[in-house]
């Protein structure tokens, strides 16, 4: 640095640092830029040829692919087909799933992740458990999961020495995935637990039907409530018929009635031919027979006296016959032909029959009265069979509908396994990942980047030291920071700025006591 030769008495006012002093302050720490540059550059070239890093992709893709019924109480429960896009919280829903730490600790699991040198050699003395809740944190840092923007699609990557493991460690993320996903999205055991019930279904459907069965044949009926339908209707036909019956007999008995004053009043037979005509033969007879008492008269007369009692006893037999003769003479015969009265014979016919009829009468309406007793009691019973075959059949009808409710839920949950068995779920990896055949940065890349690196931080820690040392080195510090002027300035061979001055003070204070003790 040139000498001043002139006094500095103006303080000078705040201002950016030009190039110049810039590469001022570099070359005057030249020692330490070049030692972090080159540390930095050597770590870089280190990571470039000893620790290659491949990194592994894979994609997975959340889709409408399969809606499956929800688990309800319905015979057929309606599916939802309102919302067909995927939408933004269901993707970031699986992205979280596939952060999830369970999900983690399987693929921990099954790639043997916290079963490794470095973390024996750097954890001797932990539990297996604790290696793996390492190994999992270590996971979730080293893992990119993104949504990719505009499309239903989730970039995975994961980057580690091994190439073939890291293709490994996302194929083991990919299938604990989607086992998480199917229990996430249909918790397992529905198939078992629909086996169960439908077989417990079954088992009530039989008992039901039993007792339903075994009351018909106790019972003596098939379906009792139309069979006490069709016997109240018998019932009140015969009830009807009963009521018509005691009607006819109140008629017959009424016309039973009047029949008989009628043959009272009428005759039995009814004269319908009158003859009258003489006996000639009678005549006849009884003439032959005077004539032989006068000749007998006379014949004792030539016997006896007149007043002889045998005559006398002729003579009354002759005036006798004489006045049958005359009677006879004077009263011919009389032929009267009779026959049954019509009248009369009607009404006894019709008396007869109303008899006949009445007694048929009664007798159905005896047999009517039992056959009404047995009606009532009849639907009585089976009044209360119906009730009784009512809540059976119900009971059986409850039973079959739970079977074939059960029976249905187990084909949908056996086609839900069968679904899931052959991968048919709502998300799908869509990109697999394969084994990486070039490193994640090539070594120009690296060691471009470690440059810029160890250019940066070489840069900062020169300023970082310059700003740390206490010495002055331009007239203007000294002027700034003393308030005092400088009179002259005497460059070093060794380093640029005035190494002889004390230590700065950056401290706001009283600049002129401290400079009159530092004169």
């Amino acid at each position: 640095m040139t000498g001043c030769g002139e006094e500095l008495s103006v303080v000078a006012a705040p201002r950016a640092p030009t190039t110049r002093e810039i590469a001022i302050i570099l070359f005057r720490q030249k020692r330490t830029f070049l030692l972090v540059f080159c540390a930095v550059v050597g770590l870089a070239a280190i990571y470039a040829l000893a620790g290659d890093s491949y990194e592994a992709h894979m994609k997975v893709m959340v889709r409408r692919g399969r809606a499956d019924p929800p688990l309800t109480a319905q015979s057929q429960a309606p599916l939802e087909f309102e919302k067909q896009e995927v939408t933004e919280e269901e993707v970031n829903s699986e992205v979280e799933l596939l952060r999830d730490a369970d999900v983690l600790r399987r693929v921990v699991e099954a790639n043997g992740l916290s079963e490794t040198a470095m973390e024996e050699l750097i954890h001797p003395w932990a539990t297996a458990e604790e290696r793996k809740q390492r190994a999992v944190k270590r996971l979730t840092q080293k893992l990119r999961i993104e949504p990719m923007k505009k499309t239903h699609l989730i970039e995975i990557s994961y980057a580690m020495g091994d190439a073939r493991r890291a293709a490994q460690v996302l194929s083991s993320l990919g299938e604990a995935y989607l086992e998480k996903h199917r229990e996430v999205h249909r918790p397992g055991g529905e198939l078992a637990f629909f086996e169960k019930e439908t077989g417990e279904s079954r088992r009530q459907l039989d008992e039901a039907q039993s007792r339903l069965r075994d009351f018909a044949l106790a019972h003596g009926v098939v379906e009792a409530e139309k069979q006490r339908d069709m016997t109240l209707t018998q019932w009140s036909d015969a009830d009807a018929n009963h009521h018509q019956t005691e009607i006819a007999i109140a008629e017959a008995e009424h016309r039973r009635v009047t029949l008989q004053q009628q043959l009272a009043s009428l005759p039995e037979r009814s004269v319908t031919v009158i003859r009258t005509e003489d006996n000639a033969t009678l005549l006849t007879a009884m003439k032959s027979s005077l004539l032989e008492l006068q000749m007998k008269r006379m014949a004792l007369l030539t016997k006896y006296e007149p007043g002889h009692p045998l005559i006398a006893e002729v003579e009354a037999q002759i005036a006798a016959a004489g006045g049958a003769i005359g009677d006879a003479e004077r009263k011919p015969l009389r032929d009267e032909t009779t026959e049954p009265d019509r009248n009369h014979e009607w009404a006894k016919a019709e008396l007869q029959k109303v008899d006949v009829d009445l007694r048929g009468l009664r007798a159905r309406d005896a047999a009517m009265h039992t056959e009404l007793a047995l009606y009532k009691q009849s639907a009585t019973q089976l009044g209360q069979d119906t009730v009784v075959q009512n809540d059976l059949e119900n009971s059986a009808r409850a039973a079959e509908e739970g079977y074939l409710l059960y029976v249905r839920k187990r084909e949908e949950a056996r086609m839900a396994d069968a679904a899931d068995a052959s991968g048919i779920v709502n998300a799908v990896i869509a990109e697999r990942p394969v084994v990486p055949a070039l490193p994640a940065w090539p070594v120009w890349a690296v060691m471009l980047a470690g440059c810029c690196a160890a250019g940066t931080a070489a840069t900062l820690m020169a300023f970082g030291k310059d700003a740390m040392d206490p010495a002055f080195r331009t007239p203007e510090e000294v002027l700034m920071y003393l308030d005092t002027p400088v009179l002259a300035c005497l460059p070093t061979t060794n380093d640029i700025g005035v190494t002889s001055l004390p230590p700065r003070k950056r401290q706001s204070g009283s600049v002129r006591e401290r400079r009159s003790g530092e004169a």
